[in-house]
């Protein structure tokens, strides 16, 4: 059972181990939103994830028989790095088997706080599978990353911050990918205040919780394929499920096109860096009708190495209309280039890469091709820049851009 007294006891353990996430009033999505939105940013946690909570309690509920035979873990890199620093506190040893495509950031700041990693299978249910065999052949015990009411009780001890901090919150959105995180926010928010409205958000390529609450239990998705690799779980937990269905007031998905663009709006108005996972509670914001309201996302993760950070910012500036390329066709003679870069910068258009290929025809003196990736300020701008360049003659043909 998750009781008020094991929250309130948690509440004051985890004090122990984490940072003083205060929350943090964002204007730029309230004038989005018509609401008062705030950030909870358990990215700035000393894991960089919030599960730091939930490993450190459960750790703490164990005997010391059970800590001393090791522990061991899956996780696709937040939970193994909570485990990691919350064995080390309790001086125990941690084994943490990790799909191979876990983000390297995640695998060397596991390795840092001690622990033995093991790399197996491409998600995270692989990993699951592979870890409770090598825990029942070298007698470990097995933390699970959320299907222990323990767990979410940990990484419920959110929620009473929130409410302590905002005690008149109307909504708290947070993450969804096994279930423990929006399991324990849930039920100790409805406890604290049953007027608190709780939306827990999934990736659209990894909804398991949805299909759980559809079937009436867990059911294990054919895939979870998603940027949102921290929530990429094909089966959420049984444990968890009962109490997502009582305290969880709607879920939400969200596709990965909107995660682009949710990260390029957080690093640039409130320059922090969340991992895609994390961004689910933000970019859900627009499905919804919250004005006037009082809400929380819940940032749940910043870790994310830099080649998908730099893929990410690329891929978000070329869906927002801020980076694009055409091809245009001009005489093989002196001055053209010079009179299409004149007629870019006569409407403030940047040009970042020129691309000139002189073999598009035989006849280069009819046409050779220039291909022109372009920085605009948005839609609008890039239509502005197209015309201009149609009506300067050079008839431009948008192709796909690509900044290498």
């Amino acid at each position: 059972m998750m009781t008020l007294e094991k929250f309130e006891e948690a509440s004051e353990l985890v004090k122990k181990v984490t940072n003083p996430t205060k929350l943090i009033y964002s204007e730029y999505l309230s004038a989005q939103t018509g609401a008062k939105v705030y950030l909870k940013p358990e990215n700035m946690q000393h894991t960089g994830a919030y599960k730091i909570r939930g490993a450190y309690y459960k750790i703490s509920t164990l005997t010391d028989e059970e800590r001393s035979r090791g522990l061991i873990t899956a996780s696709a890199g937040n939970h193994a790095q909570g485990v990691a620093f919350a064995a080390k506190q309790f001086g125990c040893k941690a084994t943490i088997v990790m799909p191979t495509v876990t983000p390297l950031i995640k695998v060397n700041r596991t390795k840092s706080f001690g622990a033995d990693v093991v790399l197996h299978g491409d998600v995270y249910d692989d990993a699951y599978a592979y870890a409770c065999k090598l825990a029942e052949e070298n007698g470990y015990t097995f933390v699970h990353p959320f299907n222990d009411l323990d767990v979410a009780t940990g990484q419920g001890t959110i929620a009473m911050e929130i409410v302590q901090e905002l005690p008149t919150v109307d909504y708290i959105l947070a993450p969804i990918g096994g279930g423990g995180l929006i399991t324990g926010v849930s039920t100790l928010a409805k406890m604290l205040n049953p007027k608190i409205k709780v939306v827990g958000v999934e990736p659209s390529e990894a909804a398991s919780m949805t299909a759980a609450l559809k079937a009436g239990e867990p059911v294990e998705l054919p895939s979870a394929n998603t940027i949102a690799d921290g929530t990429a779980v094909k089966e959420v937990g049984d444990k968890v499920v009962p109490y997502v269905k009582e305290n969880v007031d709607d879920i939400l998905l969200v596709d990965d096109d909107e995660l682009i663009g949710a990260f390029l709006d957080m690093v640039e108005n409130h320059k922090m860096i969340v991992e895609n996972s994390g961004l689910l509670s933000v970019a859900a914001l627009k499905q919804m009708d919250i004005k006037g309201k009082k809400v929380v996302c819940v940032l749940s993760g910043g870790n994310m190495d830099v080649i998908t950070m730099s893929s990410i910012v690329q891929h978000g500036l070329i869906q927002r209309d801020r980076i694009f390329s055409v091809s245009v066709l001009l005489p093989d003679k002196p001055g053209e280039l010079a009179r299409v870069a004149q007629t870019v910068a006569d409407v403030q258009g940047n040009i970042i890469k020129l691309e000139h290929n002189q073999f598009v025809s035989t006849n280069r003196n009819a046409a050779v091709e220039l291909r022109i990736t372009m920085e605009a300020f948005g839609t609008d701008h890039k239509k502005k820049i197209l015309d201009t360049l149609d009506k300067a003659g050079f008839r431009p043909k948008l192709i796909s851009a690509k900044l290498y």
